[in-house]
C-alpha cells in the first residue's frame, strides 16, 4: 500500500497514477475521507480520555454534592469515551481497506496508457528466416509429438484443458532449464528457494494478488489456503513482519516452485499447446533493498534475465509496460518477449517489476537503519525461467527441417552433453 503522508501532502498525484492505470480516481477522495475521520476522531477519543483521567482525580477528593454531579458526568463521559472509540475503529477499519484497494503509484518514466501502448527498448537476436533455409517451420506441439517430449491430448484427458504431461527429453529440458537457472541465480549472489506452493489469505493479500488478479487464483475454500501463481508470493511473505538490519541488503532470493493459475478471461486464448496453462514451473528472482537501491536494481534484474536468454541464443525483445497493464503492486515493469516463428510475433517469457514500498507496508516488513531508525524497505521480483514458454521458443527457434532441435550450447552441460533432440523413432 502507499504511505498515507504522501496521499494527504499530494493527492493529485496519486489521483493521476490511479487516472493512467485505469483505476478508480474516486476511491482517492473517499480514502482521504476515511483518513481525516480516523485522525479526528482519535484526537476526540484521546481528548475524552484525558478528560476521564483528570476527572477521575477530581471525585477522589470531591465530596457531597459536588461528588455526586462529579459521578454523573464520569458516567455520561465513559459513555462518551465508548462511542469515541467505536467511531475511531469504525474509521480506521474504512482507511485501512480502502488504503489496501489503491493501487502503487507509477514510475513517472512508464509510458501512459493501455496493453498495446508499450514502448520497445530494444531487440535482440534476428529471428531465422525459415523460407530461405527451404522449409515451414513446424510448431512446438507438433515438434514436441515428433520428439517424444510433449503430451497435451493425454493432459487433458487427465487434468482437462490447458493441461499437458512433459515426457521423455521434454521432462529433462524442463530439469535442465530449472538447474541452469538456479546455477546463474547461485552464481549471482541468489539464495536457492524452494517455497510452498500454498499460502495463507495474509501473503496474497499482502503481495498484491487478491486485487485486479483475483480471477485466476485458486482458492482452497476448506482450508482457507492459496495455492501460489509465481514463487514472488511465498519469497515476499519469506519476511513478513520483521525488521531487517540494512547492513543485510540486498537480499536476493530465487525461489523455484510449480505455479497455478486459472487463466480466467482467456477463453479461446492460446488453447493449442503449452504457452497458455493451468500449472507450469519457474524460477523466480526476488529482492529487498533500500528503496534508493531499488531503480539500479530493477536494472539488474533486466539484465539477468537478458543473460538467460543470450545464452539460449533466443532472438527477443525488452518492452517497458504502459501504465494501464501494470499490476496493482508494480510501479513499472519490463517484458521480455521471445520470438515464436510459427506465430510470427514475440510473447512475453519473463517479467520484472519494480514494487517500491507497496508490499512491504503491506506485508510489515521494514529496514533497520543508522540510529535504529526503521522504514519500509523495496521489494523487486524477475523471472529467470518460464519452463513452458521458454521450452517453446526453443523448439520453434532451433529446430531442423527433419524435426530434430538443436540444444543451446549453454544449456547442453545441463542436458548431460547432449547437442541434439533427436525425432522417436
Amino acid at each position: 500500500m502507499i504511505d498515507l503522508r504522501l496521499l494527504r501532502e499530494d493527492p493529485d498525484r496519486v489521483r493521476a497514477s490511479q487516472r493512467a492505470r485505469g483505476e478508480d480516481v474516486d476511491l482517492v477522495d473517499a480514502l482521504l475521507s476515511a483518513d481525516e475521520r480516523r485522525r479526528s476522531s482519535g484526537t476526540r477519543f484521546d481528548e475524552l480520555r484525558n478528560e476521564q483521567k483528570t476527572l477521575g482525580k477530581q471525585v477522589a477528593k470531591a465530596q457531597g454534592e459536588e461528588k455526586t454531579a462529579l459521578l454523573q458526568r464520569t458516567k455520561a463521559l465513559a459513555e462518551e469515551v465508548k462511542a469515541a472509540d467505536a467511531e475511531q475503529s469504525a474509521a480506521k477499519e474504512e482507511a485501512d481497506g480502502l488504503v489496501r484497494r489503491l493501487a502503487n503509484l507509477i514510475d513517472p518514466a512508464a509510458p501512459i496508457g493501455g496493453e498495446e501502448d508499450f514502448v520497445t527498448l530494444e531487440e535482440i537476436g534476428t529471428p531465422r528466416d525459415f523460407a530461405a533455409e527451404g522449409f515451414e517451420p513446424k510448431d512446438h506441439v507438433e515438434l514436441g509429438q515428433i520428439l517424444g517430449a510433449i503430451d497435451t491430448e493425454r493432459g487433458a484427458k487427465v487434468a482437462g484443458s490447458r493441461s499437458y504431461y512433459l515426457t521423455g527429453v521434454g521432462a529433462l529440458l524442463e530439469l535442465a532449464l530449472v538447474n541452469m537457472a538456479i546455477a546463474q541465480a547461485v552464481a549471482a549472489g541468489f539464495t536457492p528457494m524452494i517455497t510452498p506452493a500454498l499460502v495463507r489469505p495474509a501473503a496474497m493479500d499482502g503481495t498484491g494478488f487478491l486485487g485486479q488478479a483475483a480471477e485466476n487464483v485458486y482458492y482452497l475454500e476448506d482450508d482457507e489456503r492459496y495455492l501460489v501463481g509465481t514463487s514472488e508470493v511465498p519469497l515476499a511473505a519469506y519476511h513478513m513482519d520483521e525488521i531487517i538490519d540494512a547492513d543485510k541488503l540486498p537480499l536476493r532470493y530465487a525461489g523455484y516452485s510449480s505455479c497455478f493459475r486459472r487463466e480466467a478471461g482467456t477463453y479461446g486464448k492460446d488453447t493449442r499447446g503449452i504457452i497458455r496453462v493451468h500449472q507450469f514451473e519457474k524460477v523466480e528472482m526476488f529482492v529487498f533493498t533500500t528503496p534508493e537501491e531499488a531503480e539500479a536494481e530493477h536494472r539488474r534484474l533486466l539484465q539477468w534475465e537478458k543473460d538467460f536468454l543470450n545464452a539460449l541464443d533466443l532472438p527477443y525483445r525488452v518492452i517497458d509496460l504502459a501504465s494501464g497493464d501494470l499490476g496493482s503492486s508494480a510501479a513499472r515493469k519490463f517484458d521480455i518477449e521471445a520470438w515464436v516463428p510459427t506465430q510470427g510475433k514475440y510473447r512475453e517469457v519473463t517479467s520484472t517489476s519494480n514494487c517500491t514500498e507497496y508490499q512491504a507496508r503491506r506485508l510489515s516488513i521494514r529496514v533497520r537503519e543508522e540510529g535504529n531508525k526503521v522504514r519500509p524497505l523495496a521489494t523487486l521480483n524477475g523471472t529467470l525461467v518460464a519452463v513452458p514458454r521458454v521450452i517453446v521458443a526453443i523448439l520453434e527457434n532451433h529446430q531442423q527441417a527433419d524435426g530434430s532441435v538443436v540444444v543451446p550450447e549453454a544449456l547442453r552441460p545441463y542436458l548431460g552433453g547432449r547437442a541434439v533432440l533427436e525425432p522417436v523413432k
